[in-house]
């Protein structure tokens, strides 16, 4: 969090560049999904193959895939989000992996001709990345209305044509090599992620999971956590008033812990006015989580806060490794699969938002309430200012990986959602009210399980994530 709190201090300089980076062609045209809960349903994304290509066929068949669940049979809910990660970006190549498997290619991938405009008119196709560090990009209010529509930041119509030429400005204004801002377009697939390719395709993964606003990660933590950012847009300079899902739990007395792995707690929830004062006791190291997985004193529910200050959260900058991340992520879930709490617990495994990378699909602009009727309180009003909007449209897509012994094998939703379908997850699991609109108007993650077929009482063998990637500064 603390390199993601950086992001907001290049606004100026990124808007400024981005007005002199105006040129070039329009970009690819996505269209969003359409979800089925019964396993039967399309996408309505253009597939893996560009634009007009194939359109995937439906949710992978698990297991009973019509049967209608029992959400009480989970009795620990786990939720985590690392940072800044498209889904094209991460899974956009899932589909290759999935045929080496036999398993139907029914992910809405990235485009065989995917590209992006640079400043100068040039095109940028996406390519395999070959380091596992990328400089930084930006995400930001501004940046992420430029990446949906670059000519028309306000308007409502994708053009999905401003992740070049944004990612540029970012390292202009930060100093860094990628001035033209090709890192936007690079891919990574299963030979570089095989932990996270693997989990996704043997459990469950979504390729319509939005981030809950487009902007950066401080406003969609906030999502994380209360499923609203109380009308900011940017990191609040004071702390809100709202209520979160810890603080619902507290009324029904249901047992939780937020973890943190970095040295000195690092945490969205110190935004919310009073949290940290009044729930001290229910923050503890990750060292804690293997603790209590080894002793059979899981709380019901748990929030792992990732590794912000030590790069174990798979943000973007210089240094920062993906899959020393990734391999982090491993370790907390093979361990909850080697214990006594798998039988009955879900894991589920979110980003908070793109980070600017490139993704094909534009984000709903339609079916998306605000949370609380309190639109941005903090835009930037002085040049370049920020475009005018509201929290009535989802980030871009991200990756989600659901682990449970309960999850549809090899399950592929398509279902339109963003990340606080966690929060209705365990509202539902719990019986608790919903937060505000948003959760409200969410899906509850049923569709990802199978409640009545055989759970995975034995969970499958991942393979070990490797961690000796390159990582240098320059690109491919």
């Amino acid at each position: 969090m603390l390199r993601a709190r950086l992001k907001t201090f290049w606004h100026f300089a990124i808007l400024a560049l981005a007005c002199c980076y105006l040129a070039g062609c329009l970009a690819l045209v996505g269209s969003k999904g359409s979800g089925d809960n019964s396993g039967g349903g399309t996408s309505g994304g253009t597939g893996g193959g560009g634009v007009g290509g194939a359109t995937p066929v439906g949710s992978t068949p698990g297991p009973n895939n019509g049967a209608t669940g029992d959400v009480s049979t989970i009795n620990h809910i786990i939720f985590m989000s690392q940072e800044n990660r498209s889904f094209d970006t991460y899974f956009g190549h899932m589909n290759e992996y999935r045929a080496s498997l036999g398993l139907p290619q029914d992910v809405d991938g990235m485009p065989a001709n995917a590209s992006n405009p640079a400043f100068d008119g040039s095109t940028i196709n996406a390519f395999h990345l070959q380091t596992m560090c990328v400089e930084n990009t930006s995400a930001d209010w501004a940046t992420s209305h430029i990446n949906f529509n670059r000519f028309n930041e306000s308007s409502d119509t994708p053009t999905m044509d401003g992740f070049v030429v944004q990612a540029g400005a970012a390292a202009f204004g930060q100093g860094s090599k990628d001035t033209i801002g090709v890192r936007a377009m690079g891919y990574y697939t299963a030979a570089d992620l095989p932990y996270y390719y693997f989990m996704a395709s043997q459990f469950a993964t979504s390729d319509r999971w939005f981030a809950p606003a487009p902007t950066e990660t401080e406003a969609n933590r906030l999502y994380l956590v209360a499923a609203t950012s109380v009308g900011h847009v940017h990191r609040p300079t004071a702390q809100v008033s709202a209520k979160t899902i810890f603080d619902l739990l507290d009324t029904k007395n249901i047992s939780y812990k937020i973890y943190y792995m970095d040295p000195h707690l690092d945490t969205e929830l110190d935004d919310f006015s009073g949290f940290m004062a009044t729930h001290q006791n229910k923050f503890a190291p990750l060292s804690q989580y293997y603790t209590d997985l080894q002793n059979g004193t899981l709380p019901q529910v748990s929030y792992i806060e990732p590794g912000f200050t030590d790069g174990n959260d798979e943000h973007p900058g210089l240094g920062n490794d993906i899959q020393t991340g990734a391999a982090e992520t491993a370790k907390i879930v093979n361990a909850l699969m080697a214990s006594s709490a798998w039988k009955d617990s879900a894991f589920i495994l979110v980003y908070d938002e793109g980070g600017g990378f490139y993704d094909h699909v534009p984000p709903p602009t339609t079916n998306v309430p605000n949370p609380d009727g309190i639109p941005p309180q903090d835009l930037i009003t002085t040049n370049p200012p920020d475009p005018k909007g509201d929290f009535t449209r989802y980030g871009f897509r991200v990756p989600i990986i659901v682990v449970s012994p309960f999850t549809k094998k090899h399950y592929v939703s398509h279902t339109v959602t963003d990340s606080t379908a966690v929060l209705k997850m365990i509202e539902a699991r719990f019986g608790l009210p919903s937060l505000n609109k948003r959760d409200a108007a969410g899906m509850d993650m049923s569709e990802f399980f199978d409640f009545q077929g055989k759970p995975w009482a034995t969970p499958p063998t991942p393979p070990a994530q490797p961690t000796n990637g390159p990582c240098y500064d320059g690109l491919p």
